[in-house]
């Protein structure tokens, strides 16, 4: 279900406003009831709030306005999920219970940490499982800006992570992003998210253990109702090992701490397949990176764990009806991407 709360808009019409242009129209535009902005008790169409805030940028002339939004809002939005996160013994479990109870909040997002091949240091990923998004940068950089401001109230305001991954070109100064978010940032990258010490995951947060268990009591019955497809677990898993160049059903199988045949099985049930999955992850990559970055053919092959750049050629062809080249070309003068 590809939601969010309502409070993913807050501070939006105010913003708006003080930039010199109509929210409402805006929001009416993108599907939106303007009194829904900002509004806990109400779950938005998230592709609705992507088109809000990306048609704002466009209206504003905000290059940045995804991470002004930001600064208008808090870990609050998050609401009883971000009190979990704030009462967790360590900042390791505010992230497991994030990664865990996300859905509550928004069931359209993913966040987890992972390991890197830097022992030192782990990832710390945020990703929209939504298929065949629309361009949608200012959207992203909103949710990074998000994620930054939960840091800053796990580890206090003056925290910096060791760099942030941002998959598309910068929309402005590269050194106004690495002012924003405290840390080297760096562009066209295959995963949105931070890199982060592993160290500071030991980081106590809270001692309020009572107040922490009630509100996962209560989350576990508001996610229950969620989905927790292991077609969207399979895609997140898939997507860092596609530019390692090693994805294997044995290998996604062995992360969900399951039997290859289990996990065949789970998805058959969903009515996917593994070698489906890793398509559309594919396909979803290839139309992003091609879209929004100018990164070469070379090298979107080999993020995409493709052997050499005529296996991409081939695979754009199927999936968009023409070469990777001449799709970006098509593109840029305002085609619409492909179904």
């Amino acid at each position: 279900m590809s939601v969010i709360q309502g409070t993913g808009l807050l501070g939006y019409r105010e913003l708006v406003t003080a930039l010199g242009a109509d929210p409402d129209p805006l929001l009416r535009h993108a599907g939106l009831r303007p009194e829904d902005a900002g509004d806990p008790e109400v779950f938005l169409p998230y592709l609705g709030q992507i088109t809000a805030v990306e048609s704002a940028a466009a209206a504003t002339g905000a290059a940045d306005f995804g991470r002004q939004l930001a600064l208008r809002q808090s870990i609050d939005i998050l609401g009883p999920l971000g009190a979990a996160v704030r009462t967790a013994a360590t900042v390791g479990e505010a992230f497991r219970i994030a990664e865990t109870y996300l859905a509550a909040y928004a069931p359209a997002l993913g966040v987890g940490v992972g390991e890197i091949q830097d022992p030192g240091r782990c990832f710390f990923e945020f990703d929209i499982l939504i298929d065949r998004l629309p361009p949608h940068q200012q959207s992203l950089e909103l949710a990074l800006g998000v994620v930054r401001n939960v840091f800053q109230a796990l580890w206090g305001t003056e925290y910096q992570p060791v760099d942030v991954h941002i998959p598309h070109a910068p929309l402005g100064p590269t050194r106004a992003y690495e002012e924003y978010f405290g840390c080297p940032a760096r562009f066209g990258e295959p995963r949105a998210g931070f890199t982060l010490r592993a160290a500071d995951l030991e980081r106590p947060v809270s001692q309020d253990q009572i107040a922490h268990h009630a509100i996962v009591d209560y989350l576990e019955t508001v996610a229950a109702g969620r989905d927790r497809s292991l077609s969207a677990r399979v895609r997140r898993l898939v997507r860092p090992l596609l530019a390692t160049g090693v994805v294997s059903l044995d290998l996604v199988a062995e992360r969900c701490a399951m039997h290859p045949r289990t996990v065949q099985r789970r998805l058959a049930a969903e009515g996917a397949s593994f070698n489906e999955l890793v398509d559309q992850v594919r396909r979803e990559l290839a139309l992003r990176y091609i879209r929004d970055t100018d990164l070469t053919m070379t090298h979107l092959a080999r993020l995409l764990g493709y052997s050499d750049q005529s296996v991409l050629t081939r695979a754009c062809k199927r999936w968009f009806g023409r070469g990777p080249a001449a799709y970006r070309e098509a593109l840029r003068e305002g085609e619409r991407p492909a179904a």
